[in-house]
């Protein structure tokens, strides 16, 4: 198994480590991509992705995970990109798995898969992100996390690890997502 992790500019450390890590315990591969080789998180953590985003095969992934950022370190510019639309429309085309924490639900409905569907993302703020979300179709409900059909988003990064692991039990069965639970002391 493998698990496609796009990085945006801008990106949110602790929301993309997660998806590392708890993927990592259960033995599958975390493949990251992003729109140039060298990117920086919103505090200034500097990452080599292993891919660029135009060299992805969606063959090869068993699903999409995406966190957020924040907009005054460019998040946007990426998160909101043609190739990342694309890339998102492409996995939620083929049924696959995507999984967003925080704000990256907006990426998705900028792809314009949310029209219509169940979704959340950040709440606080007065939900102006929520609000923002809305505007993309999408049907905003305000709990932490949301799961319709192939697609989960969730509400802040203190949602990070039951979105990634709802992603692994979706890709492992929940006996064995328990057992990575228990490992790691959940």
């Amino acid at each position: 198994m493998n698990v496609l992790l796009f990085l945006a500019n801008g990106f949110e450390t602790m929301e993309a480590s997660v998806f590392v890590d708890i993927m990592g315990w259960a033995g599958i591969k975390v493949t990251t991509c992003a729109m140039r080789k060298n990117i920086t998180s919103t505090f200034g953590v500097s990452v080599n992705a292993d891919i660029l985003i135009s060299d992805v095969c969606i063959d090869d992934y068993d699903a999409l995970a995406i966190p957020g950022g924040f907009e005054k370190y460019g998040f946007y510019e990426d998160a909101f990109s043609e190739q990342a639309a694309r890339l998102i429309k492409e996995f939620n085309d083929r049924g696959k798995l995507i999984a967003t924490i925080c704000v990256a639900a907006l990426a998705l409905g900028n792809s314009g898969i949310l029209n219509g569907k169940r979704a959340t993302t950040y709440h606080l703020n007065n939900g102006r992100r929520q609000k923002q979300l809305a505007e993309y179709g999408a049907i905003v409900v305000n709990e932490p996390v949301v799961r319709t059909e192939n697609i989960i988003t969730s509400y802040c990064p203190q949602t990070g690890s039951a979105v990634a692991f709802l992603l692994l039990e979706e890709l492992v069965g929940a006996e064995q997502m328990q057992k990575t639970k228990t490992a790691m002391g959940f």
